[in-house]
């Protein structure tokens, strides 16, 4: 009797974790990088995809002009954004301080990569690669910012309602 519970338990054991060592969870290594699959897209989704992408571009191919309505539009009256020094602002501080980032950054220009967007109806969450290309002490520079954002349709118009932005340590940065 003894042994036909242990083999029941074990044959239990065995039906519960197939699904997760068939799907690799239990078989990938602690450091192993590997993409989280993801549902096939309705024609909807994509084209939700390929215009929050869009969105994106088109935001950071305006940010160096420091126009405000640029900036009214691609943030919604009540995002959270969440710089990459950490400090959360809302849209008056975001809005206050294009003035700034002008002076600070006259001629910084920014470009993006590596973008992933999962779209859920009138939400969208977007991940993507920053390229910030500036020139400081006369050298131009490029810093690098990993960015997740969620947009929300509201009104039929997509904004930003929160906004993470982490810088990439540079190469000699990563190792120390």
């Amino acid at each position: 009797m003894k042994y036909m519970k242990r083999r029941g338990l074990k044959l239990f054991a065995v039906a519960a974790l197939l699904p997760m060592m068939t799907s690799g969870v239990l078989t990938q290594s602690a450091g192993a990088q590997t993409k989280t699959p993801v549902a096939a897209m309705t024609a909807a989704d994509q084209a939700t995809a390929k215009n929050i992408e869009q969105l994106v571009r088109d935001f950071l191919a305006d940010v160096p002009k420091g126009d405000r309505k640029v900036f009214e539009n691609f943030f919604a009256e009540d995002v959270i954004y969440t710089r990459s020094t950490g400090v959360t602002v809302d849209r008056p501080e975001i809005l206050k301080n294009i003035d700034v980032r002008a002076t600070n950054e006259p001629q910084a220009t920014f470009e993006a990569d590596g973008f992933t967007v999962h779209p859920y109806g009138d939400t969208a969450v977007v991940n993507f690669r920053l390229a910030m290309h500036n020139v400081v002490n006369g050298k131009p520079e490029t810093v690098y910012f990993r960015n997740t954002g969620t947009f929300l349709k509201r009104n039929g118009k997509w904004q930003v309602v929160a906004w993470q932005a982490t810088r990439v340590p540079a190469p000699t940065e990563a190792k120390s």
